[in-house]
């Protein structure tokens, strides 16, 4: 049991499923895992662990930002054995190619600032995904047929952004979606050799100001949680 997590040891699974919101664990683990028991609830963050063809798997909440990423994944990693952290989750089109639905796989993700910021200093550390996870989870997409898109994506530190000038260096430089927690985890696997993805699913496009509304968002993401269970355990 740690400060946020009050799992016992053995609770939780190697593989973990990090979506932001905690009513998405639960519906992604009573949808896609077998026997899932919750075994979290601090704060309402809740965590679930069951199996998935066989594997013990976890779907523990993050939170919204890379500071609540960051306290989950230490505690999962440090004090719970994780070894495969996938995040799941929404992001934001930046790019015209990309259509609402389409999963975008993050090969790398630029950011401003993460909360490891004080440790690099003035070096840019440059954040990447798993190779092995990447290249399963490209190869489960293709199989199911899922329209994905892979490449680097930009993981932000504030939601209500108010540099219009910065999205458009983004897009100018290829960036293909916006979202909130990717960059950290990755720097955090990189500290820990852990492996971690991220496999976001097209809610809004920056560019054309669309948006699925909230009764589809929820339909719409069992894609992101298949080909993330697929890669995990390619």
């Amino acid at each position: 049991m740690t400060v946020h997590i009050g799992a016992k040891p053995g609770d939780i699974a190697e593989t973990v499923l990090m979506p932001g919101d905690p009513l998405r664990a639960k519906w992604a683990a009573e949808t896609f895992l077998d026997g899932a028991v919750c075994v979290n609830e601090v704060r309402g963050m809740l965590g679930f662990t069951g199996e998935w063809k066989g594997n013990r798997v976890t779907i523990q909440g993050s939170g919204m930002g890379m500071p609540s990423l960051s306290i989950y994944a230490n505690e999962l990693i440090s004090e719970y054995g994780a070894k495969t952290l996938i995040r799941i989750g929404s992001a934001g089109a930046m790019q015209d190619a990309i259509e609402l639905r389409d999963v975008v796989l993050a090969m790398t993700a630029t950011t401003l600032s993460t909360p490891s910021r004080g440790i690099f200093r003035e070096m840019q550390f440059a954040p990447c995904a798993d190779w092995s996870l990447l290249k399963a989870a490209e190869a489960a997409a293709t199989a199911k047929g899922t329209k994905t898109h892979v490449g680097g994506i930009y993981s932000s530190d504030v939601f209500y952004d108010e540099r219009p000038d910065l999205n458009e260096q983004m897009t100018r430089h290829g960036i293909l979606a916006v979202e909130m927690e990717a960059a950290e985890l990755y720097i955090l696997a990189a500290r820990h050799r852990c492996r971690a993805l991220a496999v976001l699913t097209i809610s809004d496009h920056l560019i054309r100001e669309e948006a699925l509304p909230s009764s589809e968002r929820q339909s719409s993401f069992g894609d992101m949680v298949e080909i993330a269970l697929e890669a995990a355990f390619a």
